[in-house]
């Protein structure tokens, strides 16, 4: 079970390429390792600090800790389904930050980020306008808690309804992960009640790139 688990892992530049057989044991296991990282994101409310332990669990990294790489000279107006969530009105003030979170060489999430700053310290706006600090940990002081608004899975190694069918054939090739695996949709709110953003983080195939000892190089 773990060297097929393991199998499945996509390496980035630190390490070598592995090859999966596209087969229904690697599919079914794929399949476990996107829902083992799925409940981890959906039971902890930030996703900053979700990914520091994944990252630290799975070594992708000599420290499991997680770099953001502000996305400049972007801009995304908030929708009227922002604005309602926020509980803004349509002229206040409301802020959009994209970032890439790694850890070490793997980028492991894009974010995009909807915030209030008139219901964040002015420290804290100033080191989300200054700084590449991840969101989540630029506003922990605030005891905030997440609410899940969506949760959708961007890769499905076995297609729905897969457990009442013939078991599929196994493919001819090797096992491909798409870029983007997982998506999340959240609202986080402070201490006090109050909404202050809105996210929107994608998750990439680099949260599998951790290594396996007993994997078998690609071409």
């Amino acid at each position: 079970m773990r060297s097929l688990l393991a199998a499945l892992l996509l390496t980035g530049a630190a390490a070598q390429a592995q090859t999966v057989p596209d087969n229904f044991v690697s599919r079914v296991e794929a399949l476990a390792l996107l829902q083992t990282l799925n409940a981890e994101l959906l039971t902890h409310p930030s996703a900053t600090l979700s990914l520091e332990r994944w990252c630290s669990l799975h070594h992708l990294a000599a420290e499991g800790r997680i770099r953001a790489e502000r996305v400049r000279g972007q801009d995304k107006p908030p929708s009227d389904t922002v604005r309602r969530d926020l509980g803004v009105g349509p002229d206040e003030p409301v802020r959009y930050r994209r970032v890439r979170l790694s850890c070490g060489e793997h980028v492991l999430s894009e974010a995009d980020n909807w915030y209030v700053p008139a219901r964040l310290t002015p420290e804290m706006n100033r080191v989300l306008d200054e700084t590449d600090t991840p969101f989540g940990r630029a506003v922990l002081a605030l005891g905030f808690t997440r609410r899940t608004l969506a949760a959708e899975l961007l890769w499905h190694p076995l297609a729905p309804g897969w457990e009442m069918q013939p078991l599929p054939a196994d493919g001819a090739g090797t096992l491909t992960i798409p870029d983007e695996v997982l998506q999340h949709r959240g609202l986080l709110t402070a201490s006090d009640g109050k909404p202050f953003c809105e996210v929107v983080e994608t998750y990439q195939k680099a949260m599998f790139a951790f290594p396996w000892p007993g994997a078998k190089p690609g071409d």
